[in-house]
């Protein structure tokens, strides 16, 4: 689409909505009912316009999330963080073969607890969407399908063909009878109120000829026989069968959905792209919040859509062996909530609209309230920009801690376990359980050949090959995810009179995760083949190792990761949990690995002596891996003077918001300008326009606090310090620990406490000119403030650990002992001594 200015209008209220309540009020209505946990409710129904939950239409924005990439000790802060950015609702998929790995044996114990996740929705007050599917797609391996179904007799995947459609009903009725059994449907007063049938099905519908029609109209109508009481929908199937809606999923649904496939079905967007999900081997591609904005803004008001899911939200981490073909192990980290759960210039033309000059950016909506006063501009996203920083805690460098041992190369023809006239595919071979599997073939070479230089050709659909010759190494090539389906190593290797045996270790990174005909795809060596040859013999020394050591937490509340540039690819456990394969040494365009460092979350660690293991097939060096924390160590801010206030916010005056996480505060400004700064949050510089008092008005207002608000207006800087020139306020601040942040010098004086504030003061003492007071803002942290004496001077400043315990020699001389703060808020008081 051109970049274009679009002015639209958006009527809120009951100009869209036949209730008289709004939308916002009537979503929140009904949040307080089910955090009420009302055990009789009305189904979930929809009209051609929206949702209808108990009896209101809601506008609803919701956010994917993915139990399963995640574990219970981060489903709260997850929902927390998701809730206090706007969503409405939790959107999962439901993995069949993390449920079902063997036929018939289910598991739903740790992160893979379907009901505990929603229950934990549920006691946040937020609705859930539950894609039960079972194909998911996902970047998951095979799909979500289990391996076991590639085994079933005459079975094809996705079509109108009665063994699948046997197991697939078998499983969504195990998930649906479930979720009724323990009440999470909104009638039963849980919070589920829209189900999901199949998966995008309409990519490859046509591969079917007449069994897919047939397949979507069964699909759809066993899924609303179970009569769970909220809607069912299919994405991306624009033939949905009545009732169940077709929805849209991509980047751009405003311009690309083609609408309900009934006048009386609502406009549902159920993936809104928020990143690429990574690879290996590509650079990371991020999308703009603006982008993202635009989007959303032009689907509501185009298409009358009332239902966004962002995907994902949070995307967590591909634990074990979960991620697809060559799908990094870290998944969506470009997400809003990171994979740690850490949370540009344009020309603005003007128009002219109902009498009135608006400026508007280019490709950009701006949302007006009463036709007039703009509420909200998608070029103009106030959101906060941070950036990660990962701190080397550990190294791994004492080459004391570590064990080594090596696993030969399989030579051993009469030890394998399979054998035969033919190369068998490794998937049916392996079960999927592994992604190695070794092929073994002994080759006569006889002296009448001549010379014993020879050249080797292997063909394979596997992703990875490593090639051994009589116990050398001679080779590897590895496959790409936009790459050609085979590889082939085509090198050269010296040979023995007599018998030499060929090893071939074929790896593969991750199973398929679409497609028609999934289960009649086929990987693993399809040719080998030996030609007598004269060339010079090139050998590399390298086999498959293992490495272990262990390590120790890291204290405080940072997510943990491992960093392994150092070595090549493989596997790494942590205390017997998997936290993905690895594979850094295939570098994207950029140089750099697509991925480096790897998520282990605090539930999987013990205080000491975690037991580190790492299986690696490319050789690397242990000794320089580190265990890093990973925290927002710097944030900002940037907005105009023309900037519309969140629609939210009380105020009529933008602000710069800023805050820190994981408990940090703002511990120094790096960059305070209000007036015409250049640049943005990652270069800046002071531009012809600046008021002096930009840095101090900003570090009065936020050192030493977890977050702070600043009014971007004249006053608030002492003055316009240039007329006539647009103005706007950028603020760059770093975050630290709790513990080494002092708090502000907030109080003007010993005699009059500034009660607005968020600091609570716990007693007040003279002593010489000076006046002390001890105060905190949460239960972490006291400090001693830089008060001001008669004269106007700093007299005091230092902070303090809370368990450190008070008694001073001020206090003492006044009569006092300053207690220690319990956690909680101390009651304000206030001496004059």
């Amino acid at each position: 689409m051109e970049a274009a200015v679009l002015a639209v209008v958006l009527f809120i209220g009951v100009a869209l909505w036949s209730s008289s309540s709004s939308p916002a009020a009537a979503a929140a209505g009904t949040k307080e009912e089910l955090e009420d946990g009302d055990d009789q409710r009305g189904e979930v129904t929809y009209d051609g316009r929206a949702l209808i939950v108990n009896g209101t239409r809601v506008m609803l924005f919701s956010g994917e999330i993915h139990y399963a990439r995640s574990t219970p000790e981060m489903w709260p802060k997850l929902i927390a963080k998701a809730k206090n950015g706007g969503i409405d609702v939790i959107q999962t998929y439901v993995f069949w073969n993390v449920h079902e790995p063997i036929q018939g044996q289910y598991n739903f114990e740790g992160r893979y607890d379907l009901v505990k996740f929603i229950r934990e929705i549920q006691a946040q007050g937020l609705y859930v969407s539950l894609r039960i599917g079972p194909f998911v797609e996902a970047e998951w391996k095979y799909g979500g399908f289990p391996f076991w179904l590639h085994d079933v007799p005459s079975i094809t995947f996705r079509s109108d063909n009665e063994p699948f459609k046997q197991h697939m009903q078998n499983f969504v009725t195990k998930i649906v009878t479930m979720m009724k059994h323990e009440g999470l449907y909104y009638p039963q007063g849980g919070p589920i109120i829209i189900s999901q049938i199949e998966n995008e099905y309409q990519m490859i519908e046509p591969a079917f000829g007449a069994s897919g029609p047939r397949y979507v109209r069964w699909a759809a109508a066993m899924a609303v026989g179970l009569q769970t009481g909220v809607p069912w929908m299919m994405c991306k199937q624009n033939d949905a069968p009545d009732p169940v809606i077709n929805t849209c999923n991509g980047l751009i649904c405003g311009e690309t959905f083609v609408g309900p496939n009934s006048p009386n079905k609502p406009a549902l967007w159920t993936e809104n792209w928020t990143s690429r999900y990574p690879i290996y081997g590509n650079d990371t591609k991020l999308r703009a919040p603006e982008d993202i904005a635009f989007a959303v803004a032009l689907f509501i008001a185009r298409k009358k859509g009332s239902f966004v899911s962002y995907y994902m939200y949070h995307g967590g981490t591909n634990f074990g062996r979960f991620a697809a073909s060559y799908v990094t192990t870290s998944y969506y980290d470009g997400a809003p909530l990171d994979e740690y759960v850490n949370f540009d210039q344009h020309n603005t033309p003007k128009v002219e609209f109902r009498n009135i000059s608006l400026e508007l950016a280019p490709k950009s909506i701006s949302v007006l309230s009463d036709c007039r006063n703009v509420v909200f501009e998608t070029a103009k996203v106030n959101a906060q920009h941070g950036s990660r920083t990962a701190n080397a805690v550990q190294s791994l460098n004492d080459i004391n801690n570590w064990k080594a041992f090596i696993e030969p190369v399989s030579q051993d023809l009469s030890k394998s376990t399979y054998t035969g006239n033919q190369l068998f595919e490794q998937l049916t071979t392996t079960k999927d359980e592994t992604d190695y599997l070794w092929y073994i073939v002994s080759y006569k070479n006889r002296a009448s050949d001549g010379n014993q230089i020879a050249r080797l050709y292997v063909k394979s659909l596997a992703h990875i090959l490593h090639a051994f010759v009589n116990n050398e190494y001679v080779g590897s090539v590895h496959g790409s995810h936009d790459g050609p389906r085979n590889i082939v190593l085509n090198t050269h290797m010296s040979l023995k009179e007599g018998d030499n045996t060929i090893s071939l270790l074929s790896v593969m990174v991750g199973s398929p995760d679409s497609g028609a005909y999934m289960e009649r795809r086929t990987f693993g060596i399809q040719t080998v083949g030996i030609q007598q040859g004269q060339q010079p013999m090139h050998l590399l020394n390298n086999d498959l190792w293992g490495y272990q050591t262990t390590f120790s937490t890291p204290p405080g509340n940072d997510a943990v990761t491992l960093n392994l540039t150092s070595m090549g690819k493989g596997e790494v456990w942590v205390n017997g949990e998997s936290i993905g394969r690895y594979w850094v040494s295939f570098k994207a365009p950029s140089g750099q690995p697509s991925q480096s460092l790897y998520h282990i979350p605090r539930g999987f660690l013990t205080p000491k002596d975690n037991l580190l293991v790492l299986v690696e097939e490319m050789g690397g060096d242990p000794l320089q891996i580190t265990v890093n924390t990973m925290s927002v160590t710097t944030v900002c801010g940037n907005v105009d003077e023309f900037s519309v206030p969140p629609l939210q916010s009380r105020g009529k005056v933008p602000k710069v918001r800023i805050w820190c996480q994981g408990g940090k505060r703002i511990s120094s400004i790096e960059f305070a300008s209000y007036g015409n700064p250049v640049g943005d949050c990652r270069s800046f510089r002071i531009g012809s326009c600046h008021a002096e008092s930009s840095e101090s008005v900003v570090k009065q207002s936020c050192i030493g606090r977890r977050g702070c608000s600043i009014p971007v207006m004249a006053a608030k800087f002492g003055g316009d310090p240039c007329p006539g020139i647009q103005k706007s306020l950028l603020v760059v601040a770093d975050c630290s620990n709790a513990d080494l942040a002092p708090l502000p010098p907030s109080l003007p004086g010993a005699r009059r406490a500034r009660r607005s504030l968020s600091l609570v003061v716990v007693a007040a003492a003279a002593f010489g000119r000076g006046t002390r007071a001890v105060g905190h803002t949460d239960s972490s942290v006291i400090a001693e403030l830089p008060l001001r004496g008669g004269k106007g001077r700093p007299v005091f400043e230092s902070a303090c650990r809370e368990d450190s315990g008070w008694t001073t020699a001020a206090a003492a001389a006044a009569g006092l002992a300053f207690p220690r703060l319990l956690h909680g808020r101390v009651p304000l008081v206030w001496l004059n001594l």
